[in-house]
């Protein structure tokens, strides 16, 4: 009778203790979620360090002074961007020119190339793979040179020409491994399907390969176009007189001082880049979703 007295008695404690446990675990639990987590402070501090220079670039693009003192608000450095800034302008233009034109080849043949690779099998196919990548591997300063080297060689001279054919040969690798992803996600028996179907290969190729794959080739499109904007190294081995691009001329204008027209055509870019980002985030979805 004591035994079983004892033995009621431990078991109504634990159940008494249960729910207690659990309200503490609960307590706990809430405490943890209401103060930030190392991870959290970390990801809040690389969120300050990635963005702060650009709300100082946005802010010192509207003071009055050319210095770092703030002098006042004023559109003075906009003014000079767009009625006094023709060399800038000039520069600008031709790194636009380059980006599309270089990423517009680097798209087609990147994106036959990864569907070419992905879906014919044949003694190079490791080979051309691992080549392929080279451009993202080499430091661009190697690049540089060897192009420079090249254009030499082939009595090439030097200017936009020279600067589209390196744009396009760097931005390369970048569109075939986007498209390649998109192709490791591939149903083939889509592929059987169309020829079930009476599609010959071409027909399958514009009416089912490309729509599917559309979603990393406009992805590897646009990268290499942000690619081709800002590269200085390669560009600066393979330009000529008057084939400055956007890289060149800042790098030439900053040895004499930062001139806020810079700081004012890099809030323009920024909008630009916004801009675009939210109307391609959407056409990316609709496509992805036919």
């Amino acid at each position: 009778m004591i035994i079983k007295n004892i033995i009621h008695q431990v078991i109504t404690s634990i159940k008494i203790g249960q729910p207690q446990n659990e309200a503490a675990k609960h307590a706990r639990r809430a405490s943890r979620l209401r103060s930030f987590s190392f991870s959290q402070m970390v990801f809040i501090a690389t969120i300050i360090f990635l963005f702060l220079p650009l709300f100082v670039l946005i802010l010192y693009s509207f003071n009055a002074s050319k210095g770092m003192n703030w002098a006042g608000f004023s559109f003075v450095w906009y003014e000079q961007l767009f009625f006094h800034s023709r060399g800038l302008w000039h520069a600008f233009w031709n790194s636009m020119f380059i980006a599309i034109t270089s990423a517009a080849t680097a798209m087609v043949i990147g994106a036959l190339g990864a569907i070419g690779v992905n879906w014919y099998r044949f003694k190079l196919r490791n080979y051309v793979q691992t080549i392929s990548f080279l451009p993202m591997i080499l430091p661009e300063i190697i690049i540089g040179v060897s192009l420079s080297i090249f254009f030499a060689g082939i009595k090439l001279k030097l200017g936009l020409l020279t600067i589209y054919i390196a744009h396009t040969t760097f931005n390369l690798p970048f569109v075939f491994l986007m498209v390649m992803a998109r192709l490791d996600e591939f149903d083939f028996s889509i592929i059987e399907a169309a020829h079930d179907l009476g599609a010959n290969e071409l027909q399958t190729l514009l009416n089912v390969t490309i729509p599917i794959c559309m979603p990393g080739i406009v992805s590897g499109f646009l990268t290499a176009i942000t690619i081709s904007l800002e590269d200085f190294v390669i560009t600066y081995f393979v330009a000529g007189p008057g084939s400055s691009t956007l890289p060149l001329y800042i790098y030439s204008a900053i040895r004499f001082g930062v001139s806020p027209v810079i700081n004012a055509l890099s809030v323009v870019m920024i909008l630009g880049t916004v801009a675009l980002t939210y109307v391609l985030r959407n056409f990316l979805k609709y496509i992805a979703a036919k």
